[in-house]
C-alpha cells in the first residue's frame, strides 16, 4: 500500500521544479519487510528516503535496531530522513547510523510542559528544587531564553500559570536542538563525532525511551 501511494505521489508531484519527494520505507521491526520496502522505494526513483514507523512506542533500542536493519539497503547518494524522531539521544544515535534529517514536535511539546533540554540532560523547571536556583537554563546555548532567565524565574512562571513560561522554554528548546545538530555537523567535519557521541550518551543515558508496554 505504501509503495502504491508512493508511485501515485510521484506521478502527481514528482516533476515539480525545486521540489524533492521522499519515499517512505515501512516494515515495522521485521528485517525482511524493511529490506523489501527499501528496495521497492528505491526502484521508484525518489529524491530522498524516509524511514517510517518509528517513534511510535517501540523504545530507543528497537528504534536503533530497526535503523540498523534498514540502512544497509539504502543508497549512499540520497538523503535519509527519520520521521517523528526525537529525543537528543535518538538524534545522536541515528546520525551514528547514517541518518541525515529529522522532524519532531518534542522541542515545543516539552517546552509547553516545563521540560528544558540541555547539554547536561533534561531539566524539569516545575520541580521545587529550582525555586531558588538563579542559574540560567544553559549558558552554552546562544539564545536569550537559554542565558538571560534563571531557572527560578521559569519555575515561577509555570507555578503562576503564566504562558510566557512555555513560550520561552519552547524558544530555548528549539535553539538547543539547532545547536545540537550544528555541533554534530561540526564534530563530523573535525573527526570527533565518536567523542561527542560518548559524552552525550553519558549525559542523556536516562532519557532513552522504553517500549510502550514496559513504561510505567
Amino acid at each position: 500500500l505504501s509503495l502504491d501511494w508512493g508511485q501515485r505521489s510521484l506521478d502527481a508531484f514528482g516533476d515539480r521544479e525545486g521540489q524533492t519527494l521522499f519515499g517512505i520505507v515501512q516494515g515495522s521491526n521485521f528485517a525482511d519487510l524493511r529490506e523489501k520496502s527499501a528496495k521497492g522505494v528505491i526502484s521508484q526513483g525518489f529524491g530522498g528516503i524516509a524511514l517510517g514507523g518509528l517513534a511510535v512506542g517501540e523504545g530507543h533500542d528497537q528504534m536503533c535496531a530497526t535503523i540498523d536493519m534498514t540502512v544497509p539497503h539504502l543508497p549512499g547518494h540520497l538523503p535519509r530522513y527519520v520521521m517523528g524522531v526525537g529525543k537528543p539521544i535518538d538524534l545522536v544515535e541515528s546520525v551514528a547510523r547514517g541518518i541525515d534529517m529529522f522532524d519532531c514536535v518534542l522541542p515545543t511539546r516539552s517546552g509547553r510542559h516545563g521540560q528544558a533540554w540541555t547539554w547536561d540532560g533534561p531539566v524539569n523547571v516545575k520541580n521545587a528544587r529550582f525555586a531558588e536556583d538563579t542559574s540560567p537554563l544553559d549558558e552554552a546555548v546562544n539564545c536569550p531564553a537559554s542565558q538571560d532567565y534563571s531557572r527560578a524565574y521559569y519555575h515561577h512562571l509555570f507555578k503562576a500559570g503564566e504562558y510566557l513560561g512555555p513560550m520561552l522554554l519552547s524558544w530555548h528548546n528549539t535553539a538547543f536542538f539547532q545547536a545540537l545538530m550544528q555541533e554534530i555537523r561540526l564534530s563530523i567535519a573535525e573527526g570527533r563525532f565518536e567523542a561527542l557521541r560518548h559524552r552525550l550518551q553519558t549525559a542523556w543515558a536516562s532519557t532513552k525511551s522504553a517500549p510502550k508496554d514496559q513504561q510505567a
